[in-house]
């Protein structure tokens, strides 16, 4: 495994010290006052103690009033510094760097706990029991409110600088809100924001300068964005080939290469090929052809399971970054068995109820509740009843709902 081990700068100077990183998991573990918990803070106390060369956090949004689930971690101003600063110091004593993930959900937020849909244009989403659900339709944003959006980003990413993480990624993949507006499938405006892909990118540009105007050159700032949207009318491959070129140009630091929304899963692997998801590696023929147009550090994430495949993935050139997302919550020791070579493998079959509705979510919640139980000291358990993890999900949406 010696590729994956070796050090890599990023153009800001930033180094990394090894090529594993975990990927951005919701951890669904912040209070009812969206403050990290304990359990959130000793889950990344023990990965950092790992050795993974970059930890990259769930979903930190930026507007209270915009949930993705009920208990996001919120950042919309300094009020919970000294408890995110215990979050950052988490990797006080180590070599590891730990990077939040940045995110506004848009028409994704979901409806059971929040007042109000928003979104680039009033399209909704087709999923989860909205298909024909008028009073679901995502309100679009006015102009203004785009601007305070790109605003709150800037600023969520500063106080994650004060609080001592090292970077932050911009969330502009899987339906939520940057990758609304790259896509001509949910972005039909007629204004600057809308139309060309030009414009369309205009959003996460902003969002891009805004964040570097608040954390300067020395802070390193990436992006999750997808390969393609895998719906019709959606977001392209060339497009964002395209979106690659004008993100390596602003100087974006790492640029993550993922998949799909949650119409259409390909992240999880719905979708895919049973040769690819034999392969690992969901994306890896978009990387080969994004490598041929950007000098840009490229993380792929999406299937990897198998330390071997890993390594052939650095060795071959087109990936500099190894994304692993829920191994981790299965194998807190992911890293340290890797690179000692006690386990070189490290599936996640998870236990489904037989309910596809229910099992959909699973892929998510089920996860969830393994990081809260190493976080709380426990073992992870690979026979966790999905029964138990949905009623138990279920009551906190509807203690979030009676709570306002």
């Amino acid at each position: 495994m010696k590729h994956l081990q070796q050090s890599l700068t990023l153009p800001n100077g930033t180094v990394l010290h090894n090529r594993i990183a975990k990927s951005a998991m919701s951890e669904n573990l912040a209070t009812k006052q969206y403050k990290p918990t304990p359990a959130l803070i000793n889950a990344y106390k023990r990965w950092a103690e790992d050795g993974a060369g970059l930890l990259i956090t769930g979903n930190v949004m930026v507007n209270e009033t915009a949930l993705g689930e009920p208990r996001n971690v919120v950042i919309e101003d300094r009020k919970n510094l000294d408890i995110l600063k215990q979050w950052g110091d988490t990797i006080k004593g180590t070599n590891t760097h730990l990077w939040a993930q940045i995110n506004h959900p848009g028409r994704q937020a979901m409806e059971q706990i929040n007042s109000e849909l928003v979104a680039p244009s009033a399209v909704p989403l087709k999923t989860g029991g909205r298909k024909n659900a008028t009073k679901k339709i995502p309100r679009a944003l006015q102009e203004e409110e785009i601007i305070e959006i790109i605003n709150a980003f800037g600023r969520t990413a500063l106080i994650l600088k004060e609080a001592g993480f090292t970077g932050v990624q911009i969330h502009g993949a899987h339906g939520y809100l940057v990758s609304q507006f790259l896509s001509p499938y949910t972005n039909i405006r007629e204004d600057k924001w809308g139309g060309s892909l030009e414009n369309r990118a205009r959003f996460v540009v902003e969002v891009y300068r805004n964040i570097r105007k608040n954390v300067g050159a020395d802070f390193p700032i990436g992006i999750k964005l997808n390969s393609a949207d895998f719906q019709k009318g959606g977001f392209s491959e060339e497009e964002s080939m395209e979106v690659v070129k004008i993100l390596s140009k602003e100087g974006i630091d790492l640029i993550e290469i993922s998949g799909g929304t949650y119409e259409a899963p390909a992240m999880m692997g719905k979708g895919q090929k049973k040769s690819t998801v034999e392969r690992e590696a969901y994306f890896l023929e978009y990387i080969k052809k994004a490598r041929k147009i950007t000098d840009t550090p490229l993380m792929l994430t999406g299937g990897f399971r198998s330390g071997n495949v890993m390594e052939d993935a650095v060795i071959s050139g087109n990936v500099d970054v190894i994304g692993i997302a829920r191994p981790f919550a299965i194998y807190p020791s992911l890293v340290r068995d890797l690179f000692s070579k006690e386990h070189t493998t490290f599936p996640t079959t998870i236990k489904k109820t037989g309910v596809k509705g229910i099992d959909g979510f699973m892929n998510i919640i089920w996860y969830e509740l393994q990081i809260k139980h190493f976080g709380q000291g426990k073992t992870p358990n690979p026979n966790l009843s999905p029964w138990y993890v949905f009623l138990r999900y279920s009551w906190l949406i509807l203690e979030k709902k009676l709570r306002g």
